[in-house]
C-alpha cells in the first residue's frame, strides 16, 4: 500500500478491513473480539480510504 499509493504513512489493517467491509468484501470471523461490545474503533480518514480503494482496484478485488 505504501509503495503503490505514495502515501508517506502506513495504512493499518483496521482501516483496510473497514474499507473492505464497505465494499462488500466478506472477511473471516474475528477471533480476537473486544471484551466490551461498545469498544470504540477509529474511523478511516478519507484520504487513506481513497488510497485503499485505489489499491483494491489495482489488485482487481473491487
Amino acid at each position: 500500500m505504501l509503495e503503490h499509493s505514495g502515501l508517506k504513512v502506513k495504512v493499518s489493517n483496521l482501516y483496510t478491513a473497514q474499507v473492505k467491509r464497505k465494499c462488500g468484501i466478506i472477511e473471516r470471523e474475528n477471533y480476537n473480539k473486544p471484551k466490551v461490545e461498545d469498544a470504540r474503533q477509529p474511523k478511516c480518514p478519507p484520504e487513506k480510504e481513497a488510497a485503499i480503494r485505489e489499491a483494491l482496484k489495482y489488485f482487481k478485488m473491487v
